[in-house]
């Protein structure tokens, strides 16, 4: 429940008890009914964002449709469509992640929506023919992304920094899957991919060697190692 305000129209000051005096002046004060909502209704913003997010998703279905119909009447050889689809899609999904989602951390949110834009990218490429620069590029400098934004968050959160642990290992294993695509062929150009298992590495091994005993503890409690 809102409290229920009083002023003081003589001394122009707010009084949060339930005198009916002002204790400056000796006034009678008048009451405020109308101060019950003086912090703002977070609740109400989030059902307008719910609510202009749901408009979005209603007329991007009718524009994803109308560009179908268009790309198959006029078709030269690309399904651009596939593309606008995925890029409302993508829209959608990275207000929904990074504006409503509740549960979800920074770490969580950022990863998520860098790993969303990565497979966007990789799709336009393929659409568009395949020329490799999706996977020779994009998905390396993504994974170094969420490598600086984990780094940035180590200074940000320094009371619990060795929380990020666990995400630096899992980076350098994503980094190091980028070997297993240069032996399938499908990573044709490696500089930019070395270049980010590098980073992944010394960021994890920077944490663990300057963290030294905490870091040592944090990998032990979660990998359920008994001391």
């Amino acid at each position: 429940m809102g409290c229920i305000m009083s002023k003081c129209r003589q001394c122009n000051v707010e009084i949060l008890d339930h005198t009916q005096i002002c204790p400056l002046c000796k006034c009678v004060i008048e009451r405020e009914e109308g101060a019950e909502n003086a912090y703002p209704d977070i609740r109400f913003r989030a059902r307008k964002l719910n609510l202009a997010l749901r408009v979005f998703l209603f007329l991007s279905i009718l524009m994803e449709a109308l560009l179908i119909y268009v790309n198959l009447t006029f078709f030269q050889g690309i399904w651009w469509s596939v593309i606008s689809g995925a890029g409302f899609a993508y829209v959608y999904f990275a207000v929904r992640i990074a504006a409503l989602s509740k549960s979800a951390g920074y770490r969580s949110k950022i990863l998520s929506l860098t790993f969303f834009g990565v497979a966007y990218v990789i799709l336009i490429d393929a659409v568009i023919g395949y020329h490799g620069w999706s996977v020779n590029y994009v998905l390396p400098c993504g994974l170094m992304f969420v490598d600086v934004a984990v780094f940035a968050l180590l200074f940000i959160n320094r009371r619990n920094w060795q929380s990020y642990i666990m995400w630096e290992m899992f980076m350098v294993i994503f980094s190091a899957s980028l070997f297993l695509l240069m032996l399938m062929g499908i990573v044709t150009k490696p500089f930019v991919s070395v270049i980010s298992f590098v980073l992944s590495a010394i960021l994890f091994l920077g944490t663990l060697i300057i963290g030294d005993k905490r870091a040592r503890n944090e990998l032990k409690r979660r990998f359920h190692v008994r001391r």
